[in-house]
């Protein structure tokens, strides 16, 4: 008789073609590879529409009302995924809109791209980009963003240094949660959408005190960065 610890183990199944595949499609990297495609894709689109065209050509004059500003919001936050720099949005959210309307419609198209952006990377590329996270620099900058994230992309966004869409990649790769990066989106981006939603309304009367004040805003926080970074700079050099 056969004593049952000396019977042959049953064979592994091997996977099928179909589930290697699957793994294969929904591995990290491949996922990443496709929020790459993802990003040169909406860049491409970008530059075959071409939406600068809003701050020379305006709206076109079949669409008005609510559906524009819907259509404003919604195409701002897909251009700033794509990498179109918010200023000149914003600029072209207040000549179409006015201030107010162009700063509440420019606001609600940071919010959406940055939610999109910080979706897709959490989704496609966190999981391959947190393994390389080995360096010094690097490992703090992810703390940093992890540990304290509503106050640290609160700074992102007040700092006009700071691209748009590599805050919002950066802080996709890390811990951080999504209550505390859109919150601190939407208060952050204030100022400087405001400062660019009124100088967009009052372009047509550049020495009105509206319009200098607005440029005002813009420049002296730009100025602040680049005389910080500048020192910065020099503070690097010297260790």
């Amino acid at each position: 008789m056969l004593d049952a610890t000396t019977l042959p183990a049953p064979p592994v199944p091997r996977a099928g073609f179909t589930a290697r595949c699957a793994r294969a499609l929904l591995s990290p990297w491949a996922r990443l590879s496709l929020l790459l495609v993802l990003l040169a894709a909406a860049g491409a689109l970008v530059l075959l529409f071409d939406p600068q065209r809003l701050l020379t050509q305006g709206w076109p004059p079949r669409a008005g009302g609510l559906m524009a500003v819907l259509a404003f919001g919604a195409g701002y936050g897909l251009c700033t995924v794509a990498f179109v720099p918010r200023p000149l949005l914003n600029l072209a959210a207040g000549a179409l809109f006015g201030s107010r309307l162009g700063l509440g419609t420019a606001l609600a198209g940071t919010v959406l791209g940055a939610g999109v952006a910080f979706g897709l990377g959490r989704l496609l590329g966190q999981d391959a980009l947190r393994p390389l996270l080995r360096g010094r620099w690097l490992r703090a900058a992810d703390g940093q963003l992890s540990r304290h994230g509503f106050r640290s992309m609160l700074a992102a966004r007040l700092f006009p240094g700071v691209p748009f869409w590599v805050a919002n990649y950066c802080a996709a790769v890390s811990r951080m949660g999504w209550l505390p990066f859109l919150l601190a989106t939407a208060l952050g981006s204030v100022p400087n959408t405001a400062a660019y939603a009124v100088a967009g309304a009052r372009a047509s009367a550049p020495t009105s005190p509206a319009f200098l004040l607005a440029m005002a805003c813009i420049a002296v926080p730009a100025l602040a960065g680049t005389v910080v970074a500048w020192r910065q700079r020099h503070r690097l050099r010297g260790r």
